[in-house]
């Protein structure tokens, strides 16, 4: 790291502060953070993709290999575990914006965040420098309902939507910025309650066509009759092998006294309503 890397940064001070430069404290230098970034895509780029002297193989000694190729030759070799994401891995992964957290909440895209536990956060400065005193958000395009603010423990406190409650279907940015489009002077309210109509017409279906209209069919529905139709046009097959009798009785009377059976009762599964199921009251 010292001799591939570090020599190469600016500020570079070698084995201690008498061997750097000259005029260092006018220079640009780069912050912590910023340097780790550069650290982590150099061991990337470069070091795991270098051949290492260490790295070699008993049936090829004269060849060294990189960090990539010999880890790819173990795993093929030994396996490896899979193991599934976190709630916290979940987050981490999330895209991430800056911003300033006020009296009210959080605001991101027309839309407010709030929750108890910002309360000794409120317009109070992050300490990171190089972000202008902002705190670290991270939101999932695909789901609203909530965003996550770094703490400055390294947890995380989860927000939620203030009018959460009008949509109770889950939806994303797509269906927001459509409605926003269409309501450009609205208020989040309103954009809300736009939301959630949209979403009840989408589940609902399309209006009932005139009587005399004929309907339209589906992709579906020219897919399940060119099958009954393929079905319908096979030949009858051959009946199946009659069982033998029961000692004491004749094979026709064994499956009369079988039809004669009461049958269990059907119940059908019902089809999920999320607007009957926002309604309930647990």
């Amino acid at each position: 790291m010292a001799s591939l890397f570090a020599q190469f940064v600016a500020g570079y001070t070698g084995a201690g502060l008498e061997h750097r430069g000259r005029g260092i404290e006018t220079h640009r230098l780069w912050s912590l953070p910023e340097l780790q970034e550069l650290l982590d895509e150099w061991l990337i780029s470069a070091w795991q993709n270098r051949p290492h002297d260490g790295l070699r193989d008993p049936e090829h000694p004269g060849r060294a290999f990189t960090p990539n190729e010999r880890y790819a030759a173990l795993v093929e070799t030994a396996g490896y575990v899979p193991i599934a994401l976190s709630a916290t891995d979940y987050i981490e992964l999330l895209p991430a914006r800056w911003q300033a957290i006020n009296a009210y909440g959080i605001r991101i895209n027309y839309r407010t965040y709030d929750a108890e536990a910002l309360n000794p956060l409120r317009r109070q400065p992050s300490g990171i420098k190089e972000k202008k005193d902002l705190w670290e958000i991270h939101h999932d395009p695909y789901d609203i309902s909530h965003i996550w603010v770094r703490e400055p423990t390294g947890g995380w406190i989860a927000c939620v939507w203030k009018h959460l409650r009008r949509v109770p279907v889950p939806f994303g940015e797509l269906a927001w910025d459509h409605v926003r489009a269409g309501l450009p002077k609205a208020t989040e309210e309103e954009l809300a309650d736009a939301v959630a109509a949209l979403l009840r017409r989408a589940h609902t279906g399309p209006e009932t066509a005139p009587p005399d209209a004929a309907p339209k069919a589906s992709k579906r529905d020219r897919r399940v009759a060119a099958r009954t139709r393929a079905t319908r046009a096979m030949p009858p097959s051959e009946p199946l092998t009659q069982a033998p009798a029961a000692p004491g009785g004749t094979g026709s009377e064994t499956q009369a006294s079988e039809d004669d059976k009461p049958l269990a009762k059907v119940i059908p599964l019902g089809i999920f309503d999320p607007f009957a199921e926002a309604g309930k009251r647990w």
